[in-house]
């Protein structure tokens, strides 16, 4: 028998969204189903090498927080399941896709692949291979910001950062560090936990002795908060109380988003282990036909316009591809180029 963690009570009776932000958002999670499914079959057709991770089902958790901020001046850092937060960013689906193939008009120059995404322009801060390893990458761009302000006496810096890591991270030893020295320091930065149950192969009630992570915000004197993850306007509603407070100087936030992977932990998994009874429960949930239902219930969008969206999105995908498939392999005369920070 599946035991599931009870789904906090949604905001969607309460929270309000314009007609034109509503399509934005829903746009952007379509971009990013759509981008992740098409990553799929190019994996499997041999287009793109070492492992992906995929974010399918997740989305209302990139959309609801990254749309819930200043895409392109706030910062963002993601980690090995980073596409889709490079493309709510606001990176171009073509570099996105021209990265994954490791071609030289990737995000990254061909350099990162799946797991390394990088863009300075959209304040993406880039993925990280190793489990946690971007909390305290995210933390420091938080401390500038402030340094800046402070010190520096630059009124433009009001700037936040999102920090995305999923529950596995949550036990290591940069997560408590990090979150300790944010709360000493009230830096402009929201901690988000994609808790999707699963750290590779290990369920998440096996490996804490305390499965609702949110509670441990209490620690560090640190507001924490518990949302549907399947649910882009709890987390957005979530989201802007907590970019409000950062922006405000009253410090950090801790975001747990409930949430799951439609697809193994990446596409080498034969994803055997987690239940079917459990994957039937959450399947059920889809954040993207959860929101097209709000959309048109409250007479924001018809179904025929959200359709048109989603062609629009195909169009866009497609595209990438053939950028993609076209776009020159980095030269071999460069390869010790973009190690270190360059002016190009």
């Amino acid at each position: 028998m599946v035991t599931e963690r009870t789904i906090p009570t949604s905001y969607s009776n309460t929270a309000e969204i314009s007609r034109e932000e509503g399509l934005r958002v829903y746009e952007d999670m379509v971009l990013g189903r759509f981008f992740e499914d098409k990553c799929a079959e190019m994996y499997y057709r041999g287009k793109m090498f070492g492992f992906v991770h995929l974010y399918n089902g997740q989305e209302a958790v990139s959309s609801g927080v990254i749309q819930a901020m200043r895409p392109g001046e706030d910062y963002v850092c993601s980690t090995y399941r980073d596409h889709v937060h490079a493309l709510s960013c606001g990176v171009p689906a073509r570099e996105v896709m021209a990265e994954l193939f490791g071609k030289s008009t990737g995000c990254s120059k061909g350099r990162g692949g799946s797991m390394h995404m990088f863009s300075e322009p959209h304040r993406l801060l880039g993925g990280y291979a190793f489990v946690a390893e971007g909390i305290p990458v995210a933390m420091g761009a938080a401390f500038q910001v402030r340094y800046r302000k402070e010190v520096m006496g630059d009124d433009s810096a009001d700037q936040v950062v999102a920090c995305f890591f999923g529950d596995g991270a949550s036990n290591n030893g940069q997560f408590f560090e990090t979150l300790n020295m944010a709360a000493l320091w009230k830096l402009p930065i929201i901690f988000v936990v994609e808790n999707n149950k699963w750290a590779i192969g290990m369920a998440h009630e096996r490996a804490t002795s305390q499965p609702e992570i949110y509670k441990k915000a209490s620690v560090f004197n640190m507001a924490g908060v518990e949302v549907d993850g399947m649910d882009v306007m709890a987390v957005r509603s979530a989201a802007q109380e907590a970019v409000d407070r950062a922006r405000s100087g009253e410090g950090p936030t801790l975001i747990e988003a409930l949430t799951y992977r439609f697809r193994g932990h990446s596409l080498a998994d034969p994803d055997e282990l987690r239940s079917k009874e459990e994957k039937e429960i959450w399947f059920s949930r889809d954040p993207i036909h959860r929101f097209e239902t709000y959309l048109t219930e409250e007479n924001l969008a018809s179904a025929e316009e959200l359709k048109d969206i989603q062609k629009k999105i195909q169009g866009v995908i497609d595209d990438a591809v053939e950028f993609a498939e076209s776009s020159p392999e980095p030269d071999a005369s460069e390869l010790r180029r973009f190690v270190f920070a360059e002016d190009e």
